[in-house]
């Protein structure tokens, strides 16, 4: 039988005092803690599977609030989800319940959260994102990335920037958001990385996909949590991979 499995990790990284990531996979939810090792879900391929991280922003209060809310939230819709305008609207429903719980605590009134993840249909993948968290096709040579960053180019002679101009919450005044979901093909053996920017701002992306390469779906996730943290894990680091089976 056809089947999807999910190979997460969760960790702080190195800097951070604790973990603003979350995490759903179907109807699991993975909040605000940490994994010392690879775990691995299998769910038979057919009804919907929602698979999605949300990075709590950093520097404002309660990210790991607004990032459990939206995985929560997803989690509770992921059946649903069975085409784009779905997607959009759960989304955007994530939008205004982020701002709605900060409205009721001034202690939270500007927390916020990316997030960026997949649905797996029978026989399609819908790419959805809102931030700077992204998804690989993880079987590309070279890798390639599916979501869209909302953030400006960095500046010369840097990879990466730090900003981001759409996230889930984020202000004092109600901003709408605009998310990015795209439908694509799906096939056996087809592999994608979801993953929080503490994996992608400090391993670049040739790097990334030497280990996806290199390795099967529980190695793969620690070696890539592994280079994250040789290079200072400056962020909290969560990924999922997301592998068809036949």
């Amino acid at each position: 039988m056809p089947y999807t499995a999910v190979t997460a990790l969760s960790h702080a990284g190195l800097v951070r005092e604790h973990n603003e990531d979350s995490l759903v996979i179907g109807p699991w939810t993975l909040c605000g803690t940490v994994t010392e090792n690879p775990q691995t879900f299998l769910f038979p391929l057919g009804t919907p599977l929602v698979v999605a991280v949300a990075d709590g922003l950093g520097g404002q209060p309660a990210g790991e609030v607004a990032s459990a809310l939206v995985v929560g939230r997803l989690a509770r819709a992921g059946t649903s989800l069975d085409g784009a305008d779905s997607v959009r609207h759960a989304l955007n429903t994530c939008n205004r319940a982020v701002y709605e719980a900060a409205s009721d605590d001034p202690e939270q009134a500007t927390m916020g959260t990316t997030v960026a993840g997949v649905v797996v249909l029978p026989d399609s993948l819908l790419v959805f994102n809102v931030g700077d968290s992204r998804v690989y096709d993880a079987g590309a040579e070279p890798l390639r990335r599916l979501s869209v960053d909302d953030s400006p180019p960095p500046e010369p002679g840097r990879r990466t920037t730090s900003l981001v101009t759409q996230t889930l919450g984020g202000s004092r005044v109600f901003s709408a958001v605009t998310p990015h979901v795209e439908e694509r093909p799906l096939a056996a053996e087809d592999r994608f990385l979801v993953c929080s920017d503490g994996l992608t701002d400090p391993v670049p992306d040739e790097v990334l996909g030497g280990l996806l390469q290199a390795h099967d779906d529980g190695r793969a996730c620690f070696e890539l949590w592994k280079a994250a943290i040789e290079a200072g894990g400056p962020d909290n680091i969560t990924l999922a991979l997301v592998r068809i089976g036949a």
